[in-house]
C-alpha cells in the first residue's frame, strides 16, 4: 500500500488561475496545469523571497520536498514562456492555512489588504 500523499499548508490561492499568450491569432496552445503547491513554491521562494527551508516550514513538508516541486513548477514555467503555452493552476494536495492564527505572519499579498 503506497504512503499517503501529505498535504501541503497554502497561505493563499492566486487572484488569477490562467494565464497565456495575449496573441490569439498565433494558433491555439497547449494547456499546462500547475498544481496549487507548485504555485505557493513560486510564491513563497521567488515572490517572497524565503529560503527553501522557510517555504518547507510554511508549507508543512520536507525541503526535499520543496526542491522536488519547485523544479517542477520552474520546468513548467519555462516551457510556458518559450513555447507561448497557457497554464492553468489548480488542483493538488493542498489545504488553506490561515498563518495568522499560528504566528506565522501573513503573505505579501494579505499584508498589503489584498483578499482573495
Amino acid at each position: 500500500m503506497p504512503r499517503p500523499r501529505k498535504w501541503r499548508r497554502i497561505c493563499c490561492l492566486p487572484l488569477r488561475t490562467t494565464f497565456g499568450p495575449m496573441d490569439p491569432e498565433k494558433g491555439v496552445s497547449e494547456m499546462v496545469i500547475m498544481a496549487v503547491g507548485e504555485y505557493e513554491t513560486i510564491r513563497l521562494i521567488d515572490y517572497e523571497g524565503m529560503t527553501q527551508e522557510e517555504c518547507a516550514e510554511s508549507m508543512g513538508v520536507a525541503r526535499t520536498t520543496v526542491q522536488r516541486i519547485y523544479n517542477e513548477a520552474r520546468k513548467k514555467l519555462s516551457g510556458i514562456l518559450v513555447d507561448g503555452n497557457i497554464v492553468k493552476i489548480e488542483g493538488g494536495d493542498y489545504r488553506l492555512y490561515d498563518e495568522s492564527e499560528h504566528g506565522w505572519g501573513r503573505c505579501r499579498r494579505h499584508r498589503h489588504g489584498q483578499n482573495e
